[in-house]
């Protein structure tokens, strides 16, 4: 889909690592200029030099807390200053606190809340402003599988992710008069992701009592077409859903998990 986003203006909350770096450097590679927006600010810097040194697109570092709506307020505006309207909102930022509900700490509870579900609503609400007066524009959520499944001693992270496709839906249905198309991604376990090779193999590996190969290929099993989910099977789907190609289709939660969840 080589240019397929030539010249629209997108923001990608999250954007200083992982999924959201690489999202970033796809919306550029497919023509657009970005908007990286992270509570890292030395990590957004880097990437948005990256992005404009690898592809000659502009790109923007803008420090966030998305869970602050004065500070989403503020990158919104400065969006608009620079680019002069935004077409494409990538809502990504996410953080991940996972235990047993009789022992979850509330305050941790919350956190999850603020920055999974309440942030994608801030982020969305402001971008919705803007986009509605443009009548156009494309809101999409990083969801996760388990806003389709409950999972297991993470009742926080899925509770938020249920949440998400419901705000998702909900939306849509609300700005689809203004031109403004809501979608979400569900993404399958990124199993080559820093969150899985820098922590929950080790964490697996210790609790489960074998090894950290035996806990990867542990999920893979789970998947019917036999591997993990990486950043461009994710990123595959976010600029298919932000194009043109996708003008018809809004309130989806689109499932890129190898058919280990579908419906």
């Amino acid at each position: 889909m080589d240019g397929a986003l030539e010249n629209k203006i997108a923001i990608v909350t999250g954007g200083a690592q992982g999924l959201g770096e690489a999202v970033c450097r796809r919306l550029a590679r497919e023509g657009a200029d970005v908007v990286v927006a992270d509570v890292n600010r030395k990590g957004a810097e880097q990437v948005a030099a990256d992005i404009t040194a690898d592809t000659g697109r502009r790109a923007i570092a803008i420090e966030v807390d998305v869970s602050n709506e004065p500070q989403v307020e503020a990158l919104m505006q400065r969006t608009i200053e620079e680019f002069g309207r935004l077409d494409i909102l990538v809502s990504n930022a996410g953080i991940l606190i996972a235990g047993p509900v009789i022992e979850f700490p509330a305050e941790d509870w919350r956190a999850v809340m603020n920055v999974n579900l309440f942030g994608y609503f801030l982020c969305a609400r402001h971008a919705a402003r803007v986009m509605k007066e443009q009548h156009s524009g494309v809101i999409i959520q990083v969801n996760s599988k388990s806003g389709k499944k409950g999972s297991y001693r993470n009742s926080a992270y899925a509770a938020t992710k249920f949440g998400g496709i419901g705000l998702t839906q909900s939306l849509a249905l609300e700005l689809a008069e203004y031109g403004v198309r809501v979608n979400a991604v569900c993404p399958g376990n990124l199993l080559d992701s820093p969150l899985w090779v820098d922590s929950l193999y080790a964490q697996y590996s210790q609790r489960w009592g074998i090894t950290e190969e035996e806990v990867r290929q542990k999920y893979i099993d789970q998947v019917p077409l036999g591997r993990g989910c990486t950043y461009d099977d994710v990123a595959n789907v976010i600029v298919f859903l932000a194009s043109d190609q996708a003008s018809y289709m809004t309130g989806q939660a689109i499932n890129v998990t190898g058919g280990q969840e579908m419906g």
